[in-house]
């Protein structure tokens, strides 16, 4: 008997693909429905394993599809949203910002509003969960931390729609008592990144013994969170957390760029078998990214203290699992930086 129905959006993207993995393999009585537009960052290889699982399906559609999502509840008895889909790289966000606005901004409304349809009010064991970023935040000192109560300061066209994304969520809760739910969570990594992302990017790079473009002086800070914690906590939040309440999700890892990067060509010099030292000759300092926000740090003690979640790893441990991940996993990086990875839809399911 299933007991919940679940539409994950953006389900083949890299953290959404580990929140509908926990989800199927955890619960086996819940129904998860994997919605994805598959643009350049969604892949069907990276849930390949679960295409069998009988309380799993897959939908491709665009969230700025509003018939679309109407005829997805309509067909489907969802009563919980996991919202992940998003345009999420910072560097795109500046080469083409409409398309951020578009699926961040208009998707995200498109997809309140098919839910608030669907539902009619009757919002009894119904859940909106937003998932979200700690870049709303803006750019952080030396010192201090992002609460939940930090005032929105976003600084580039990607942490702008994903600001507006979580007002408009905000706003069908108060206006319509759409019942929501938010999490902004700091930078993840662990395997099936898409590999312009920092860490996938340097480590296919090391191994390919290409060079390491870093960003001015490599002195940017971020808090980095292993994704399956990242996952867990949205497990937690979706099951345990308080209707209209926003809890920030945290690595408690703060890293200089270049020290994590140093770190990376550390660990792969051993894995690889070369000469200390060698992986950090690649690295090549490069103008720095327009509007490049000094410092993120998440202060994540609300979900400590509400709801008991910490996370797992630690981040030189995380980091051995995930460079392990990559070069164990070469076929799939293959796979992503040719392209071919655009034609595992058309082959699983366009005769179904």
């Amino acid at each position: 008997m299933t007991t919940k129905t679940i539409l994950v959006t953006g389900g083949a993207g890299f953290i959404g693909s580990h929140v509908v993995r926990l989800l199927v393999n955890k619960y086996p009585d819940y129904s998860i429905i994997n919605l994805d537009a598959l643009t350049y960052a969604g892949n069907l290889a990276n849930v390949a394993d679960l295409e069998e699982e009988s309380n799993y399906s897959f939908v491709k559609a665009d969230i700025t599809d509003l018939e679309a999502m109407r005829k997805i509840f309509a067909v489907y008895p969802i009563d919980t949203v996991v919202h992940l889909a998003a345009e999420s790289h910072v560097d795109r966000s500046i080469e083409d910002p409409l398309i951020f606005v578009k699926t961040n901004l208009v998707g995200t409304a498109t997809l309140l509003q098919a839910a608030r349809e669907a539902w009619k009010g009757a919002h009894d064991g119904k859940l909106f969960y937003h998932v979200s970023t700690d870049e709303v935040y803006g750019s952080l000192g030396e010192t201090g931390f992002f609460t939940e109560e930090t005032p929105y300061d976003p600084r580039s066209p990607y942490s702008s729609s994903k600001a507006g994304s979580d007002h408009l969520v905000r706003a069908w809760h108060h206006t319509f008592d759409l019942p929501v739910v938010l999490s902004n969570c700091s930078n993840n990594y662990g395997p099936y990144q898409f590999p312009e992302k920092l860490i996938p990017l340097f480590i296919n790079n090391i191994r390919n013994e290409k060079p390491l473009p870093v960003y001015g002086k490599g002195v940017n800070v971020r808090d980095w969170l292993y994704v399956e914690d990242h996952a867990r906590a949205i497990d937690l939040i979706l099951h345990e957390g308080r209707v209209g309440e926003t809890y920030n999700i945290g690595g408690h890892n703060e890293w200089r760029n270049i020290d994590l990067i140093k770190v990376i060509c550390r660990t792969m010099d051993e894995k690889l078998g070369r000469p200390a030292g060698s992986s950090e000759e690649l690295i090549t300092y490069v103008t720095d990214r327009a509007g490049h926000d000094m410092r993120y740090a998440i202060d994540a003690s609300k979900l400590k203290e509400d709801l008991g979640w910490t996370p797992s790893l630690q981040f030189e441990e995380g980091i051995a699992k995930t460079i392990d991940w990559y070069l164990e996993n070469e076929e799939w990086m293959r796979g992503v930086t040719s392209g071919a990875y655009k034609d595992y839809y058309d082959s699983m399911y366009k005769n179904r």
